[in-house]
């Protein structure tokens, strides 16, 4: 398929959650976490700056029915300044970090980051709950997503392939790719450099 100049042209990388929590032994351990970590990096390398990075960090009031949700894990209710929240990628000083409580990290400082019409590339964990939460919430708001989805990890391989399956029925609205089709389709968009450059 031929890529988008518009999307490409305006792509944000926006690495979800690639915390402590979800790295190390406990209730919330993506088991395949540390497969994507180096895809990642790919990504943040090809892509340049711009990247975007967000913490999933618990709201110690647990208004409503998150206190019913931190009584089924009793374990991760780690205070806000916690380790465990530490992103475990290289963020670079410049880049945006977006704290949250919620799965889903869309909301008005990713919008201002992606602006409407342009693609977001989502990346992190886990895929079946803050990925496809905030994929959810981009595409409500008229942004195109691209998931990648050797770059994202869920809880299962089941669950993966399961979410994954949902993410494509939003096409073209979101599009599932890997990320060597993402990067072939990126360095198709980006002019050749002359002799001079």
């Amino acid at each position: 398929m031929t890529p988008d100049p518009v999307k490409q042209a305006d792509a944000t990388l926006v690495v979800i959650d690639m915390q402590r929590a979800f790295r190390d032994k406990g209730q919330w351990q993506v088991p395949r976490y540390q497969e994507i970590v180096p895809v990642i990096n790919r990504l943040q390398e090809a892509l340049g700056t711009g990247t975007v990075f967000t913490r999933f960090i618990r709201d110690e009031a647990e208004t409503g029915a998150w206190a019913a949700y931190y009584r089924r894990w009793l374990g991760m209710r780690f205070p806000a300044d916690s380790p465990a929240w530490g992103i475990t990628l290289d963020v670079p000083a410049d880049a945006p970090v977006i704290d949250a409580p919620t799965f889903s990290k869309w909301g008005p400082e990713l919008a201002a980051l992606v602006p409407e019409g342009a693609e977001m590339v989502l990346a992190g964990v886990a895929t079946d709950c803050c990925v496809l939460s905030t994929a959810l919430g981009a595409v409500d708001a008229g942004r195109f997503v691209t998931v990648i989805s050797d770059a994202c990890a869920a809880v299962s391989d089941d669950a993966q392939k399961q979410t994954l399956a949902l993410l494509e029925l939003l096409s073209p609205m979101c599009e599932v790719v890997t990320s060597q089709e993402f990067l072939a389709r990126a360095a198709y968009a980006k002019p050749a450099l002359t002799a001079t450059d």
